[in-house]
């Protein structure tokens, strides 16, 4: 199968390209997925049976702070990208990269049928483009948790935030285990273990530092981002890609 991949020079999109080899990663340069009129461009001169969409603005304080730019990335992005399908791909599969912090984080361990409700515009841009997608007769929402397998990029790590995160790597390797099954609607990509984010950090950064919740001035956080599935698997954070 040959995918259209968006953020193909992200931290998950540079895992996928291992998987999909065959895939096109456009650039920003070559697809801006803001852009209207590039992406229906884009959509009518290339070929692919599927569409990963992983591009995003993810940063919390960021998208606080200039809510138009996340706007345009992560919904009208979206919905550019829905109407291109719409028009040019409909029979097409389109998957759709999104967060275990669509749930508020008041108790954790939300499964696929949990309600979601944002704690911040970040969250709020993601469940939008969520809904727009569930308008399409072929879709899979994959809501998952990771980071990339390196070096911490921060010097402190929060003790009482959890998750039941994976390394990039393994959400690639989960993706590409969903598409190979045709499962479609909503999956949680989890890890098989709820644990702090310091306790995440200090798997590939040793000497990370300890940090609370009540050392944090900014926008509202997801505390708890822990995820359960009803309908897969779950995998092994300690492992590389190995799943359990």
């Amino acid at each position: 199968m040959k995918s259209l991949i968006t953020g193909g020079s992200g931290i998950l999109g540079t895992e996928l390209k291992k998987f999909f080899l065959d895939s096109l990663f456009p650039s920003h340069s070559e697809l801006d997925i803001t852009n209207h009129e590039m992406v229906f461009d884009y959509f009518s001169k290339n070929e692919f049976d599927s569409i990963i969409h992983t591009a995003a603005m993810t940063n919390v304080r960021q998208c606080e702070s200039e809510k138009k730019l996340a706007w345009n990335t992560n919904v009208i992005g979206t919905k550019n990208l829905f109407d291109a399908a719409t028009k040019f791909r409909p029979n097409s599969k389109f998957i759709y990269v999104s967060t275990a912090c669509v749930f508020d984080g008041h108790v954790g361990m939300y499964k696929e049928s949990s309600i979601p409700h944002p704690e911040n515009f970040y969250a709020l841009t993601k469940l939008i483009g969520e809904q727009q997608i569930k308008n399409l007769k072929n879709y899979l929402i994959i809501r998952t948790n990771f980071v990339g397998r390196k070096k911490w990029s921060y010097p402190k790590a929060f003790v009482d935030r959890f998750g039941t995160y994976l390394f990039a790597d393994q959400v690639a390797l989960g993706i590409n285990d969903i598409i190979k099954e045709n499962t479609q609607g909503i999956v949680h990509i989890v890890g098989n273990k709820k644990i702090s984010m310091f306790e995440l950090a200090g798997l590939t950064t040793p000497d990370i530092k300890p940090m609370r919740l009540e050392d944090y001035s900014g926008p509202n956080l997801t505390i708890d981002m822990s995820l359960d599935s009803e309908v897969w698997k779950k995998y092994d954070i300690e492992q590389n890609g190995d799943s359990k």
